[in-house]
């Protein structure tokens, strides 16, 4: 059994200058949690998105979160850009590791599956290769003709985080479809999870839920969080508050305005009372 704690509570858990992986913004992000690691202060993180980030990066990147950064991209989708991270790559606030999608994930399953690096193709000739001094282009080991490869560089997270629609007491965490959360808790060091509903049994005895359920001992602590990934969405449970992310891409697009929204949304009525 895991023993069950509170969003507060599992930001503690997460240390300064940890290697952070993010779901995308259409998966299962634990906004709830994101917003608890701001008002606890982390600092120094370096996150991974797995592939693509938005609100989730947005946030800890604006309250002065995040060290480094490594994505495929950042973007808030059809609200735009994301302005907080925009406005830190333009000032150099922080440093960005350029990817791409595949490149993530076949990093991600080398610590999957223990070894130190994963070959893929297609992305030499790119010029991110050029600004990656942790990727290798060698020639094809196997002398099978297939020309240069790249190799990438096993990469295992400090902490992944999750927001599930179902947990139970056992620790497992169910989460469908969303095999890039598979990855993540596999390839990390532990993950840290919110969910929206206690499931009565045992998930991975279910017949119809084990398939899709992220086994305990690839987690390190619970907590129920509901609405938890609110304003993004959670399939099956509600929708995307594309109000609430266009009105955060206009209001950020400044500091001042970012900052207004964090006192608001994030730091609560505290934080409203003494501005």
């Amino acid at each position: 059994m895991i023993a069950q704690t509170d969003v507060d509570a599992l930001a503690e858990q997460v240390p300064d200058g940890a290697l952070l992986a993010l779901p995308p913004d259409y998966s299962f992000v634990p906004m709830a949690l994101i917003r608890a690691l701001i008002r606890r202060g982390v600092k120094d993180l370096h996150l991974l998105a797995v592939p693509i980030s938005g609100l989730s990066a947005d946030l800890l990147i604006g309250a002065g979160c995040v060290k480094t950064m490594e994505a495929a991209a950042v973007t808030l989708g059809e609200a735009g850009l994301a302005p907080c991270f925009t406005r830190a790559v333009q000032d150099g606030a922080i440093r960005m590791k350029d990817s791409t999608c595949p490149a993530i994930h076949t990093a991600l399953q080398a610590a999957e599956k223990g070894v130190p690096f994963m070959p893929l193709g297609g992305v030499i000739g790119s010029d991110i290769v050029k600004y990656r001094d942790d990727w290798k282009v060698v020639d094809d080991p196997m002398g099978q003709g297939g020309g240069r490869i790249l190799l990438l560089p096993a990469i295992t997270p400090d902490v992944a985080l999750v927001h599930a629609p179902l947990a139970d007491a056992f620790g497992n965490v169910w989460v469908g479809k969303r095999h890039e959360l598979f990855t993540i808790a596999h390839a990390a060091r532990t993950t840290l999870a919110t969910y929206e509903e206690l499931h009565d049994g045992d998930l991975t005895a279910d017949p119809v839920l084990s398939a899709g359920t992220i086994p305990a001992m690839y987690i390190g602590a619970l907590a129920q969080a509901r609405e938890g990934a609110k304003p993004l969405g959670l399939a099956g449970r509600y929708v995307i508050d594309m109000d609430h992310i266009r009105a955060y891409a206009k209001e950020a697009r400044t500091q001042e305005g970012f900052d207004a929204y964090l006192k608001r949304e994030v730091l609560g009525p505290e934080a409203e009372a003494a501005s």
